[in-house]
């Protein structure tokens, strides 16, 4: 089943509850992972705080305390890297299973981007990537047809 998501998209669901396709999220049993799938519209900055609300959802329980902020946090620096660095959609692909949690977003544009130590004088801006990088477990970047991947994995249990 496929819906539109406000202000996001669309949001591909399988095998949910109805209250499980309000979130986007497609909840398995003990022995499948449970998933979020969200389709992000070009340069729609609103889809960062529903991509967090979402997997905040996704992720309530789960993990050691702060595990799920650190996710929220990082996706969020990878979606809006994704909406601001590029002209098309972005797809927002995380998987949680009891030992970690996956989050993919897949854009069109295929160059690879690198974590920089900004200026001084720069604000806020340019330290997406060297967030992910000192708080993820793993992180990286495949190329995948004309665009890439940028992912990263967070254990369950790491403090």
């Amino acid at each position: 089943m496929v819906r539109q998501a406000r202000g996001s998209g669309r949001t591909a669901i399988a095998g949910t509850s109805a209250a499980e396709r309000d979130t986007g999220i497609a909840r398995g049993d003990d022995t499948v992972d449970a998933q979020l799938n969200r389709r992000l519209g070009p340069a729609d900055l609103r889809a960062v705080p529903e991509a967090r609300r979402a997997l905040r959802e996704l992720l309530r329980g789960w993990g050691k305390p702060g595990r799920s902020e650190t996710a929220e946090l990082l996706t969020s620096e990878l979606v809006t890297n994704a909406l601001v660095h590029t002209d098309d959609e972005a797809v927002l692909t995380a998987t949680v299973s009891p030992a970690g949690l996956r989050v993919e977003v897949r854009d069109s544009v295929p160059g690879r981007p690198r974590p920089t130590v900004p200026a001084a004088d720069d604000g806020t801006h340019g330290r997406g990537l060297v967030l992910v990088q000192s708080l993820a477990d793993a992180w990286g970047v495949r190329a995948q047809g004309a665009g890439k991947v940028v992912w990263f994995e967070l254990a369950a249990g790491a403090a």
